[in-house]
């Protein structure tokens, strides 16, 4: 079965999901700043192969509804615990890339009810990165290993957002201070890194993983930031493997 397209109203917003019925528990995708789901959606698709998986827009980006204003990231955050509930989904995993990490940890924090266990994939930001000439830096150095296909995604996603909300996304990742949250995530939590991710040192990868009190680290051998577009069949087998540990 392909990805079928289903949209929810929160706060009189259109939240667009795109969703693949598989047979086990729900994992619902939350992308990085200034993009949307378009780079998940090959990810989503092979993880639906074992799971019912989704991959969400969050509010101003891709197929989503456009606020008046950028949302902050609490915001951000509510807005993903609400459409949880408004999909029926019953404490589904929520897998983040990039700052969609900072976004389900929020959901995690405030909304402990919601989430039965997590995924981080590429955790933002290192706070030695949290300046914006740095992180222009760290995803300048890691943009050659990326795959060149998604450069039109991103120029697609960037287009859609415009540049008020894709500069006011960066500026949430940078003010966010996660490691301040991670130590009070009660559910466990998969952290992965691409070991040729240039904008995740290995060392803030273990921080992550050590500050979380259910935490562990995977590292995929030769990827980039962007672990679940680059190859996510790879990455769909580890993010199943931790849910099947999760259950047992």
């Amino acid at each position: 079965m392909s990805l079928q397209r289903q949209d929810h109203v929160v706060d009189e917003l259109t939240v667009a999901g795109h969703r693949r019925r598989g047979p086990g528990p729900p994992v619902v995708c939350v992308h990085g700043a200034g993009v949307s789901s378009r780079e998940l959606l090959p990810f989503a698709e092979v993880l639906g192969e074992r799971h019912d998986a989704w991959a969400i827009d969050l509010p101003g980006f891709g197929a989503s509804g456009k606020p008046d204003r950028p949302l902050i990231l609490p915001a951000l955050a509510d807005v993903v615990a609400a459409w949880v509930e408004e999909a029926g989904l019953e404490r589904p995993c929520l897998l983040g890339v990039s700052f969609g990490c900072q976004v389900v940890v929020d959901v995690a924090v405030r909304h402990p009810e919601v989430a039965a266990a997590l995924v981080l994939a590429g955790p933002t930001v290192d706070p030695r990165g949290r300046s914006p000439w740095r992180l222009a830096g760290q995803w300048l150095r890691n943009a050659p290993g990326e795959s060149p296909r998604m450069m039109p995604l991103n120029v697609a996603d960037y287009r859609d957002a415009g540049l008020r909300t894709v500069l006011a996304a960066f500026g949430e990742s940078i003010r966010d201070r996660i490691e301040d949250k991670l130590p009070l995530v009660t559910v466990p939590a998969l952290v992965i890194r691409g070991s040729r991710d240039r904008m995740v040192p290995q060392a803030w990868a273990e921080e992550v993983t050590r500050l979380l009190p259910y935490g562990r680290l995977a590292v995929m051998d030769g990827l980039p930031h962007m672990t679940p577009y680059r190859d996510p069949r790879r990455v769909a087998g580890t993010v199943a493997g931790f849910l099947s540990e999760v259950a047992a």
